[in-house]
């Protein structure tokens, strides 16, 4: 047999496997159904879980890039040593930026942030500029600050601040607190997307198995017809895979719908760390990358709980 007959075999076994499975997914209705109503949810879940950890991460982005440590330097503070200072700082490895505000223009800020506060106004105005030039230190990683804190520690460095910086006291425990737990929701995220996956492949492993519980008749009269494994196994992943499919569009319209109508009826932009905007943004800005994502892992999460399936009948029966 050349191998253009063995090509047209396969393709003409290929072809009927193919149409077999879409007929058993017409046929039995009731159970594609349900299959995919399951698949629907959880795959939803699933992609909930990945916009949300991505809404969640560009909040708790916002939030640490607002953290800075201020160092207050004495009014004896020249030029030269203010200028070595700063150099010293831009070396440290954890120094994302440094920011000089001289006494002139923190007094300007302090004026135009309590311009409506007139009892401030006019105490200011019969004092000489109280304010001392500040050093503001962005970091690279808010939960290695502490390094930070240590390099301006320093007995030289010390001597020159006026006051404690700005990483002391209430404010450390508040920047301690939120990197911490921008670290936790961040872990919790990732393990979230995790076990929804894992729950979805159990639940579609446990859906096929019931179709094929209740096909096991037709299973064994094609056995007994000589039909080889790939035969009978293939409908039901072919069946399998259009789950996937028909779950991924769904999934994608539906929560595409759901942001549509959140975005519009709530007057709240964010729900505690949720930006529903955003989510709603990041989610229209990688539509296509979300649909292909699902698209994906429902056809790989139905064909392969398909084959675990038929593998574990055809295997029991074989051995029975």
């Amino acid at each position: 047999m050349n191998r253009w007959s063995v090509f047209k075999r396969r393709a003409v076994t290929l072809r009927r496997i193919i149409r077999t499975g879409c007929i058993n997914f017409v046929r039995n209705s009731w159970l594609s159904i349900a299959a995919i109503a399951i698949m629907v949810i959880t795959l939803t879940i699933v992609l909930f879980s990945l916009i949300a950890n991505a809404t969640f991460t560009n909040t708790v982005q916002q939030i640490t890039d607002r953290i800075d440590v201020s160092v207050y330097l004495k009014d004896t503070v020249n030029k030269d040593q203010t200028d070595k200072l700063l150099g010293q700082i831009k070396q440290l490895d954890n120094t994302k930026s440094v920011e000089y505000v001289s006494k002139e223009d923190a007094l300007v800020a302090y004026k135009q942030q309590n311009v409506n506060n007139l009892d401030l106004m006019l105490a200011i105005s019969q004092t000489d500029n109280p304010l001392p030039a500040t050093i503001k230190i962005k970091p690279k990683d808010p939960n290695k600050i502490g390094d930070i804190k240590t390099f301006l520690e320093k007995p030289d460095i010390k001597a020159l601040q006026s006051d404690e910086t700005s990483y002391s006291g209430d404010r450390k425990a508040a920047v301690d607190k939120i990197t911490s737990a921008t670290a936790f929701l961040r872990k919790a995220g990732a393990v979230g997307v995790l076990v929804f996956a894992i729950i979805s492949m159990l639940i579609i492993f446990n859906t096929i198995q019931m179709a094929i519980f209740n096909r096991r008749d037709e299973i064994t009269i094609m056995r007994l017809l000589g039909a080889n494994t790939f035969f009978i196994r293939g409908p039901f992943v072919v069946e399998s895979i259009l789950y996937g499919v028909f779950s991924a569009i769904i999934s994608v319209v539906l929560l595409n719908s759901l942001f549509v109508v959140s975005s519009s009826t709530l007057q709240a932009s964010s729900l505690g760390l949720l930006d529903i905007n955003y989510a709603n943004q990041y989610f229209g800005s990688h539509f296509w990358i979300f649909l292909a994502l699902q698209l994906g892992i429902g056809m790989i999460i139905g064909a392969s709980s398909s084959i675990v399936a038929t593998h574990r009948y055809l295997k029991f029966k074989t051995s029975k």
